[in-house]
């Protein structure tokens, strides 16, 4: 099986590993090895760090083969480092919304891992770590965005939305995740003298349904979500103590997945 790779690399000065404490008062080592994995989309990816660095990124060689490709993926990053599944100390995943059967395979990858050696977890809203791309776009082509939304395709002409605001360099939630039409949202969110910028997978085959006056779209290229902003979210996460439970842990689903049901028809 072929995997495509995307790689970067620490170009910083490794230090002695330290300990630090969580927000709860618990010891946490500065540079556990760490997995972050995405596979709510599409497109999949997964990443390995140290503490908040990361080594290497991997993305996913096809479209929804995430269940194919995933176990793979991680152990030639892991291979590549010398490290071995019992040296991970977390893994951080993307928890939806999105694909039923990409969340569920990103959940039950996390429970496996702390049944066999007690990883800890943390779950990270998949529409955030997609909003953490809109960071990379105003650094990389120099632009200043004060809303965005992001932009998640939920079938039956709904989309998972949630909008952020631009707040003392961070973007900040305004509207919790929420399940609206495009025509909804142009409602709510169009016409404004300060125009939103909208991402995310739900416009690859939707896009049209959201332009309007006041509307503008981010570059294609930073629609998708990725391991390495699983791992942003997540380390930041783990640093304050908000780790999973791993008995209660579920995929965010936002409403429950289709199921196909068998009618009997009378003759």
């Amino acid at each position: 099986m072929s995997i495509s790779t995307n790689d970067t690399f620490s170009s910083q000065t490794r230090k002695h590993d330290k300990n630090t404490k969580d927000s709860a008062g618990n010891q946490i080592k500065q540079k556990p090895l760490i997995l972050a994995v995405e596979t709510s989309g599409r497109t999949g990816s997964a990443a390995i760090a140290i503490g908040k660095q990361i080594l290497a990124e991997t993305a996913l060689s096809a479209p929804m083969k995430h269940s194919e490709e995933l176990f793979p993926a991680v152990c030639g990053l892991l291979n590549r480092f010398d490290k071995k599944p019992k040296q991970i100390k977390h893994v951080y995943i993307s928890a939806g919304p999105g694909s039923f059967t990409g969340l569920r395979i990103a959940v039950t990858t996390a429970k496996t891992m702390h049944l066999a050696n007690k990883v800890k977890i943390v779950a990270v809203d998949t529409l955030d770590v997609i909003a953490e791309n809109a960071t990379d776009y105003v650094m990389q082509k120099d632009k200043s965005l004060h809303t965005i939304a992001t932009i998640l395709d939920a079938k039956r002409g709904q989309f998972f939305i949630a909008i952020y605001e631009m707040i003392k360099g961070r973007w900040i939630k305004s509207l919790p995740d929420c399940l609206m039409t495009a025509p909804q949202f142009l409602e709510k969110f169009s016409g404004r003298d300060e125009p939103i910028w909208l991402l995310g997978e739900g416009l690859v085959y939707y896009r049209e349904k959201f332009e309007a006056e006041g509307v503008k779209f981010i570059n294609q290229a930073y629609w998708y979500p990725k391991a390495q902003k699983v791992h942003l979210l997540g380390w930041q996460k783990a640093l304050k103590g908000q780790f999973a439970d791993p008995l209660k842990l579920k995929p965010t689903y936002l409403r429950k997945p289709e199921i196909g049901i068998n009618r009997k028809v009378d003759h």
